[in-house]
């Protein structure tokens, strides 16, 4: 697509450098030709409007990181453990090590991407501009008001409270400030969320930008964790003890009751239902297997895949992603394909995710059950194979460069009897770490990622791009929100009702649970599995005050042997074939990688040492 005045895209962003105008000129002042001053951006509608769109630089490219979110949670398992992840996972960070940190929610940068909303609000408000169209106006300040909320929700959900700023600060100024309360800055947030839904309801920006319901979305979130027991200070502290009594106030609410913020967030979380479509959320029965498992693959593609089935309106579920990752040159299904096809096997799955995904009669998957633990692949939720590669999975073809290895593409993470010239030898899978192709980017788990992984059989990816939008917001958040704010409420029914959408779309059967206990627990791992490597089981585990039972549990493999039955053989190149092999799979803990601890001051990050020596009265997290 090319680009238009009209339609800037967020990947091509102009970077602009901001000039003090001198009130002394002389021969020597001139302005330099590759700089443009504050003066004239502000004077200039096109020049604005690139200065906003600079700010969504501050988004990245959401969660497609070389290190993903889900590799601090009991979701996955970065394969190159030496990039820091492996000390928050351990429980061994502080303010002096950091461990692991993403641009899109370091406090430095957060700050850096704050500051510039702070001045757009100040050239619009204040009137310091040169801006003819009322409907631009609204439209810049809606998104610096929209963007600064997604900011400070960042730093809020991973540090707690922070210090609230509005203004840009001078060289002159006093850079020390205080810690806001929690209950303060959830209301900040709110605020902008509500000034930026006025501000844009009713227009139709360009794809990528905000919008008024992805303002509406925004809150809806920020609500829900508001309303959850991290942050109620009695359940907070039953939980943690030991903290002090001056640092609750950041990390918790004063006052008030938890059933009323849990209404608060159950109505922001309808508002965006009332507003929004989502995706197949109207079956009255479940999809069939073939047909939930094509619905979930094409809701992670975001509607951006050529492959086979995709269906491209499941972009619908969008509220607002980052699109046009393509053009920045990130190759995530590079960072996170199967070593076997020249990939580097990133973030993988771990053994306690997989084994949590149900049956599909909607009975819990059990290594004690004997036909289960001979076929754990078979008959599973079917969003399993929408978002795990395992072995004997069926795949793209490999790369024609590496021999005629695999004419089966298929996934080879064992190791299996075959017969060469010599006899009998035990072959280790094309995508093991024994591998001839690449195995210092084997899985040590045993698994790979798959859903956000465009499964186009035209895309090499290894050596191509994919142009799989990043979910921020869908719209089967807002209805979890919903769903979770209602079993707390106890209206059992709503969130019954809503469960069995999700459920039906992927086709899972009806949830049996009736009482509040029990559907909190369906729901818990509904959300689990329908959002898993979104970015949400990092958070919902810790503000559900369970991380130590979830995050802390030591990591988990799966070591899978192929052998001849009873005169059955295979000679190169190898394939899955249950009728030449007895396949046995064996469920192992393995901390030789990461050997996970929780400590419970993970529940916040600390402030890094340099910070609070610049700003003394930024007090410390507990624990820290």
């Amino acid at each position: 697509m090319k680009a238009t005045n009209k339609n800037i895209k967020l990947y091509i962003l102009v970077s602009i450098t901001f000039l003090a105008v001198s009130c002394k000129k002389d021969f020597m002042d001139v302005n330099p030709p590759d700089k443009i001053s504050s003066e004239l951006v502000w004077k200039d509608p096109a020049l604005a409007q690139a200065f906003v769109n600079d700010i969504y630089n501050g988004l990245g490219n959401g969660g497609f990181s070389e290190q993903m979110l889900a590799s601090v949670s009991d979701e996955a398992m970065f394969t190159h453990p030496t990039r820091g992840i492996d000390l928050i996972n351990n429980g061994t960070i502080n303010p002096s090590t950091l461990g692991w940190i993403d641009d899109t929610w370091a406090y430095k940068q957060m700050y850096n991407r704050i500051r510039a909303c702070n001045t757009t609000v100040e050239r619009i408000v204040g009137g310091d501009n040169g801006l003819s169209s009322q409907s631009l106006k609204d439209q810049l300040l809606g998104e610096a008001y929209f963007l600064r909320a997604y900011f400070y929700q960042q730093l809020l959900r991973y540090y707690g409270a922070v210090p609230i700023i509005t203004k840009t600060y001078a060289l002159t100024d006093d850079f020390k400030i205080k810690r806001n309360t929690y209950e303060e800055c959830v209301n900040f947030i709110v605020k902008d969320c509500d000034e930026a839904n006025r501000l844009l309801t009713g227009k139709t920006l360009d794809k990528g930008r905000t919008t008024a319901l992805a303002a509406l979305a925004l809150k809806s979130r920020v609500l829900i964790y508001a309303a959850s027991d991290l942050h109620d200070r009695a359940k907070l502290t039953s939980k943690i003890t030991g903290i002090a009594a001056q640092k609750l106030d950041f990390l918790s609410y004063a006052s008030g009751s938890q059933p009323d913020r849990y209404r608060l967030a159950q109505t922001a979380a309808k508002a965006v239902m009332d507003l929004g479509t989502g995706y197949k959320l109207d079956l009255a029965a479940p999809a069939s297997v073939a047909n939930g498992q094509l619905n979930y693959k094409s809701i992670a593609m975001g509607g951006a895949s050529k492959a086979p089935g995709i269906d491209a309106t499941a972009a619908s579920e969008l509220i607002f992603a980052r699109y046009f990752i393509i053009q920045s040159n990130i190759k995530h299904a590079q960072q996170n394909g199967p070593n076997g096809y020249h990939n580097w096997a990133g973030n993988t799955p771990i053994g306690l995710l997989v084994d949590d995904y149900e049956m599909q009669d909607g009975s819990k998957f059990n290594w004690a059950n004997a036909a289960q633990k001979a076929n754990p692949y078979q008959s599973r939720d079917p969003r399993f194979y929408a978002t795990v590669l395992y072995d004997g999975a069926g795949w793209k073809p490999r790369d024609k460069a590496s021999g005629n290895v695999d004419p089966a593409s298929q996934i080879q993470t064992g190791i299996y009897d075959l017969m060469d010239n010599s006899g009998r030898i035990d072959f280790k899978g094309l995508d093991t770490r024994g591998s001839s192709i690449e195995n210092w980017n084997g899985s040590w788990t045993g698994y790979y990622y798959h859903k956000f992984i465009d499964p186009d059989p035209t895309i090499v990816d290894a050596s191509m791009s994919q142009n799989v939008p990043w979910p921020f917001f869908r719209y089967t958040e807002a209805v979890f929100n919903y769903i979770e704010a209602s079993i707390e409420l106890g209206e059992l029914g709503n969130a019954t009702t809503w469960l069995n959408k999700i459920r039906f779309r992927a086709g899972m059967p009806a949830v049996t649970a009736t009482d509040q206990a029990g559907l909190r627990e369906v729901y818990r791992h509904e959300r689990r599995i329908e959002m898993a490597y979104e970015e949400q089981r990092y958070h919902d585990t810790r503000r559900w005050l369970i991380a130590g039972e979830t995050l802390g549990r030591k990591v988990t493999y799966i070591k899978v042997t192929g052998k001849f039955k009873a005169g059955k053989t295979m000679s190169a190149p190898y394939h899955y074939d249950p009728t030449v092999y007895d396949y046995t799979y064996s469920p192992v803990e393995e901390n030789a990688q990461e050997n996970r601890s929780w400590d419970n001051k993970l529940y916040f990050r600390p402030f890094s040492r340099d910070e609070v020596n610049k700003n003394n009265l930024l007090e410390q997290n507990p624990g820290y």
